[in-house]
């Protein structure tokens, strides 16, 4: 097979401590050590350009029943697109302009956060059809009859261990994640206001309950991401205080607190609302075992995309233009409220202010996501036009000049000087992601990595540089030249399978024959569902 040795570019490799000049070698889809004696060497010359692995992003929203909705909802905006049939989900792009812009930006996998173990099935059929990039997806739980009837139950830790193995592993996912846990079933009884320690009617639980018990679930289990929280209030002046106090609530286990920034509004000023972001750098700070991604605001029109269906019905009437979709649903449903990010609202203008200041004031960038939790506070196509306000701040300043200057009294953006640096934007978007979700060969460039490697002209205008790579290759083949994709390729879906106790398909059947009439594997995720191109991969857990 032919070696590739991509030549004489600066490599940024934080995981492997390479930050100069050198080379990067590809055999059989894998990176490897330098072959110098090998005859068959396809040479790619990366002189003047940036060399990383392939970047992951750990929370977008490209699949699935809420994102089909979406673009029910709104066709008017995707009238002038060339492929018509393949508009019948995905937001804001259809499926193949998901792989093909992600690709074109050096990205080599992403994950959908928010899949229903009922609507598994569907998401991973639209996830395959996504080419170029490998897929991944995190099972929701957390307002299922079946978990919070374990839970008023009194069932044991280890039957909740065994039932949130079997979400997982049924769903084909790499997680599992918590969208306003115990609220949105709630909101069945009619309940439109839900916090940290109030409690679901019929089954007598609080948020703060079901945290707990899906942390330690998944730290018994050894999934290597630890919940994926979408926590209480989301949206709310003065709802930094109910993030604080989730932070405080993991009480040393692992979580990873989704799109923070819409988590970081206090209630001072004359808006009734103000940033909270130092507090939560503080939290984050004192709390290691805690990670977050920012969920940054981006100007422009977008469509919000949440199954915290009590949020989004709240919202509703906020929509622009004035149409919303709110459905129930089992592990909590959705809802579809398009938004419009204005430059000259000064709400809009504090929460791009906001997600601004995390980025620059949590200090580790192995603990801070690039996501704009996509298509929610923007397109992912914004990655690189707010990169480079973190790694510029010549252009963050110009920036906030051209924006209502009395916002940012109540913030601390004017006063950060700091600018990332190119090992700071691979730790954040490569070394980080792949830790958090334990795919060890991803995100670094060392000898076994997978063979995902992005080569970017390094410009001055570092947006137009993260917008194009100049080559792209997964598994060791082009699939991006130029900033052109190539013939399309199609990727893995990882997935887990952690162990749990077999029992416990008995006391799911029942609850699925009292509240479905159906039995469990009417949603279970076959192994045919993808083709033999296309398989699922399983990613260990930790022992």
């Amino acid at each position: 097979m032919t070696v590739t040795c991509i030549s004489g570019g600066h490599v940024v490799d934080p995981q492997n401590k390479r930050d100069s000049v050198g080379d990067v070698w590809i055999e059989d889809g894998r990176i490897v050590d330098p072959r110098p004696d090998a005859t068959n060497v396809e040479r790619i010359d990366a002189n003047g350009c940036v060399v990383m692995a392939g970047a992951i992003d750990i929370h977008t929203h490209v699949a699935g029943a809420n994102v089909s909705a979406a673009r029910l909802l709104l066709p008017e905006r995707y009238a002038d697109v060339e492929r018509p049939m393949d508009h019948w989900t995905g937001a804001p792009f259809d499926l193949f302009s998901t792989g093909a812009l992600y690709a074109q930006m050096g990205f080599t996998l992403v994950v959908e956060p928010a899949v229903a173990p009922s609507d598994a099935v569907a998401t991973h059929a639209e996830l395959e059809c996504i080419p170029y990039v490998d897929r991944a997806s995190l099972s929701v739980i957390g307002n299922d009859d079946v978990l919070l009837g374990m839970l008023r139950d009194k069932a044991s830790d280890a039957a909740i261990a065994d039932y949130v193995a079997w979400s997982i592993s049924t769903s084909r996912a790499l997680g599992a994640k918590a969208i306003n846990p115990g609220g949105v079933a709630a909101l069945k009884a009619n309940v439109r206001k839900f916090d940290l320690d109030d409690v679901v009617p019929e089954y007598g639980v609080s948020a703060r309950d079901i945290g707990s018990k899906l942390r330690q679930a998944l730290t018994t289990l050894g999934v290597p991401h630890p919940l994926h929280l979408h926590t209480c209030n989301l949206g709310l002046p003065g709802n930094v205080e109910t993030a604080l106090e989730t932070i405080e609530s993991a009480e040393g286990f692992p979580m990873h607190l989704a799109h923070l920034q819409f988590y970081g509004y206090g209630k001072e000023g004359d808006l009734g609302m103000s940033s909270g972001a130092v507090q939560l750098a503080e939290a984050l700070a004192k709390h290691p075992n805690v990670t977050a991604d920012v969920g940054q605001v981006m100007f422009g029109p977008t469509v919000t995309i949440s199954s915290d269906a009590l949020t989004q019905f709240n919202y509703r009437r906020r929509s622009k233009p004035k149409k919303f979709n709110v459905r129930d649903g089992d592990s909590n449903g959705g809802g579809v409220v398009p938004l419009h990010y204005r430059a000259k609202s000064k709400i809009n203008v504090l929460q791009w202010a906001i997600g601004l200041e995390l980025f620059l004031l949590i200090d580790d960038p192995s603990r801070v996501f690039l996501t704009t939790d996509h298509p929610n506070g923007g397109p992912f196509t914004a990655y690189p036009d707010l990169i480079a306000l973190l790694m510029d701040h010549s252009a963050r300043e110009a920036a906030i000049a051209a924006l209502p200057e009395d916002v940012f009294e109540s913030t601390t953006l004017k006063s950060l000087k700091r600018e990332y640096s190119l090992t700071e934007i691979a730790i954040m978007t490569r070394a980080a992601p792949a830790r958090l979700l334990g795919t060890t060969d991803r995100g670094h460039l060392g000898s076994g990595a997978v063979g995902d490697v992005a080569v970017y002209r390094d410009l001055a205008d570092r947006a137009a540089m993260f917008r194009s790579a100049k080559w792209l290759f997964k598994d060791g083949h082009a699939i991006v030249k130029d900033g052109e994709v190539l013939a399309a390729r199609y990727g893995r879906t990882l997935s887990l399978a952690p162990d749990y106790d077999s029992a416990i398909t008995s006391h799911v059947r029942d609850a699925y024959d009292h509240r479905w009439g159906a039995p469990p594997n009417t949603f279970a995720v076959p192994q045919r569902l993808l083709r033999e191109t296309s398989p699922f991969e399983v990613v260990p857990c930790r022992t």
